[in-house]
């Protein structure tokens, strides 16, 4: 019997019982659908944590110093030596100072805006721009220069969009606007755009700081960023001898660890979900075996006219074959939806930028899947038509 042949009887077969056909396919069509809802939702919450773990520097070094006593610490100088010492892993270095002080733009007081101490090599680092005006310089941080680089929330509200040149006071200090930094994120209160960056010296000066704890330091290359991370740390325990007196931190290190997190759970629920699909293989396996005793006369006649078993094995195998992709390709149909509707959720009740979005492989899976389990779980009935005795077959009721 030619394929054609084989292919139109069973669509005919399927469209002949149609409700019980599609009640067949359920199985495959949720356990599809579920399994690309969640490779879907893997992918999306990979790309997002990968989209904030660039926002934050992925290629940066974070290096928090809590020395060994009083009598051991780290300079400023200390540090930049260490990255000069490494030109192969490492590129740019930042010591920042967080201050906790009130900062007064004329009669008003802000209590949300971020004060940090930086090096001029700080909005390299952050990726930031300046749109008006200049960033940071050397001589700022040599001199201990009172300047400052505002972002473009504190432009808008405290200077109506005219900060560059104005001035404000700082704990008391007055400072002088010498840069805007372009909108980060929509100029909202406490975002990165509610900052302020002062020279690092300054800060240090201002805060009564002994010496600087943390740092920021860019790598030259993602890939190497662990070998980066090793010479800030050898570096570091020849000056402490303690391992617990520092800790340097690897956006890259943390954004493989937690998304090799993510897909063992992705990977998890995915493998939970693809039970249903050994459910629909049963149905399927179930269905073809009442269609073998409905069919059995149709089968002694095939067989009394010359039907070989490999004719009506192959004819049933195909039969179950197309019901389990027809019940593959709907179920992609139904990911597909459900993913758009997960993604509308996501991002508007649960106010995350996510998008569920199946990968073309995972796609390509989950239709091979389904083809094979039609095979798989068809492959018994049709072994049994094609064993049958045609005689008995003739007289069956």
């Amino acid at each position: 019997m030619k394929l054609w042949e084989s292919l139109k009887m069973a669509f005919s077969n399927i469209w002949s019982s149609k409700m019980r056909s599609f009640l067949t396919m359920l199985g495959i069509i949720i356990g599809i659908a579920a399994v690309m809802v969640i490779v879907g939702l893997g992918n999306g919450m990979e790309n997002y944590m990968t989209e904030s773990f660039e926002s934050l520097g992925i290629n940066t070094l974070t290096v928090s110093i809590r020395g060994r006593g009083s009598s051991r610490t780290v300079t400023a100088d200390q540090m930049y030596q260490i990255v000069a010492d490494n030109p192969e892993y490492l590129d740019l270095i930042s010591p920042t100072v967080s201050m906790n002080t009130s900062v007064k733009f004329g009669s008003e007081t802000s209590t949300t805006t971020s004060v940090t101490g930086v090096s001029e090599d700080y909005l390299k680092i952050k990726d930031y721009s300046v749109t008006t005006g200049r960033g940071l310089e050397y001589v700022d941080i040599y001199n201990r220069k009172k300047v400052c680089v505002i972002g473009s929330y504190v432009n808008e509200t405290y200077f109506s969009g005219n900060g560059v040149g104005q001035t404000f006071k700082l704990g008391g200090n007055q400072f002088t606007v010498v840069g805007v930094l372009q909108e980060k994120a929509d100029s909202e209160e406490s975002s990165t755009d509610d900052a302020i960056y002062i020279p690092y010296t300054t800060a240090s000066r201002l805060s009564y700081t002994g010496f600087m704890s943390s740092y920021t330091i860019t790598v030259k290359d993602v890939d190497t960023a662990d070998k980066g991370k090793t010479a800030v740390e050898d570096a570091l325990y020849k000056i402490f001898a303690d391992e617990d007196a520092y800790t340097v931190t690897s956006m890259a290190e943390m954004l493989d660890t937690m998304t090799k997190m993510v897909n063992v759970v992705i990977t998890i629920l995915a493998a939970i979900a693809a039970i249903s699909l050994v459910v629909g293989g049963i149905g399927i396996m179930n269905i073809m075996l009442v269609s073998v005793s409905e069919r059995t006369r149709e089968i002694g006649i095939r067989k009394a006219l010359g039907a070989k078993e490999r004719w009506i094995k192959s004819q049933f195998v195909i039969e179950a074959a197309v019901t389990s992709m027809l019940g593959g390709i709907l179920g992609i149909a139904v990911g597909y939806g459900l993913s758009s509707i997960a993604t509308i959720i996501a991002t508007n009740m649960l106010s995350v930028d996510i998008t569920v979005a199946p990968s073309a492989n995972s796609v390509l899976m989950a239709f091979g899947i389904s083809a094979g389990i039609g095979v798989l779980f068809g492959y018994l009935p049709a072994k049994k038509a094609a064993q049958l005795n045609p005689i008995d077959a003739l007289r069956y009721e």
